[in-house]
């Protein structure tokens, strides 16, 4: 499919000059980073920028940092860059796991954890990891920088509150004291390039504690307050495990869609948080369990 419509392409030698770039164009601008769902939407006349900035150029957005007990995520920083990472397969496997579950090697060269968050489909595998460890991203304008929670940057379907003028600068994630194990665990119809019927991710803490995440089953992602708040100093078991199952449906609203039902997500977030929370739960123990294997 052509692209239908005329527009400008500057590659900016510097983030100021992208960030007023955007200030210029006040909302006529698109940025451009990994491109692969932007260049869709191009092509489909779902948007119709009259400027793109191309910012894989700037090194200082393409950075995986992780000092003291933060997380480091540049603005270009790719889904195969994660998977190549050892201090995030060590520290972040949840975020690991799922940046390994996005569509096809060839897009994850491309795709960018940040462009995926800015896309804010509900369906977006990396957001249940960096709710888990309550990511904070970085924003920027002309005008004033903003560090917001991930929680709060997501509005909607599609719809975030990052404003027209401001530009995403990175991503920063806090990994939590004491010993950890983690899971994330993906729904698709068939291995391979597949958008999620349904996502979880669990982080299990010390003293019986449990965040633990979702995506793809309602129109934002969210963490399971409820569930975690049950959980609570709880030793996982049968029973309770089976209580907690039953609060899922006091947490998520999945839809009906050509990829499923809403009865098959909401059976299957329950047989999924099952499953993750005992993966999780085990790999805090030390235990090595491919979660690939049991889903």
């Amino acid at each position: 499919m052509a692209v239908t419509h005329d527009f400008e392409y500057i590659k900016p030698a510097t983030l100021d000059e992208a960030v007023d770039l955007l200030d210029k164009y006040k909302g006529r601008a698109k940025i451009l980073s990994g491109g692969t769902d932007l260049a869709v939407q191009i092509k489909e006349d779902v948007v119709a920028p009259d400027l793109l900035i191309d910012i894989k150029g700037l090194k200082e957005l393409k950075k995986i940092e992780f000092s003291g007990e933060e997380l480091k995520l540049g603005t270009n920083t790719t889904f195969t860059d994660i998977e190549r990472s050892e201090i995030i397969k060590e520290k972040f496997m949840v975020l690991w796991e799922a940046a390994g579950t996005v569509a096809s090697v060839g897009i994850r060269n491309r795709a960018t954890v940040v462009g995926n968050i800015c896309s804010a489909v509900p369906s977006l595998d990396s957001a249940p990891a960096l709710m888990l460890y309550n990511a904070v991203v970085h924003v920027k304008s002309v005008s004033e920088e903003r560090n917001i929670p991930i929680a709060d940057f997501f509005v909607s379907v599609k719809k975030t509150s990052l404003q027209k003028d401001e530009i995403v600068t990175g991503i920063t994630l806090t990994l939590p004291k004491g010993n950890s194990g983690s899971c994330y665990l993906k729904l698709g119809r068939y291995k391979g390039e597949d958008l999620a019927q349904a996502g979880i991710g669990v982080l299990a803490l010390e003293n019986n504690e449990y965040r633990i995440s979702y995506c793809a089953v309602a129109p934002k992602p969210l963490r399971a307050s409820k569930i975690e708040e049950f959980l609570r100093g709880k030793e996982l078991s049968t029973e309770v495990i089976e209580a907690a199952k039953k609060i899922v449906e006091q947490e998520i609203s999945p839809i009906t869609d050509i990829r499923s039902s809403k009865e098959y997500r909401m059976h299957m977030s329950k047989v999924m948080l099952e499953r993750a929370l005992n993966i999780a739960s085990k790999r805090q123990k030390g235990e090595i369990v491919h979660s690939e294997a049991i889903l």
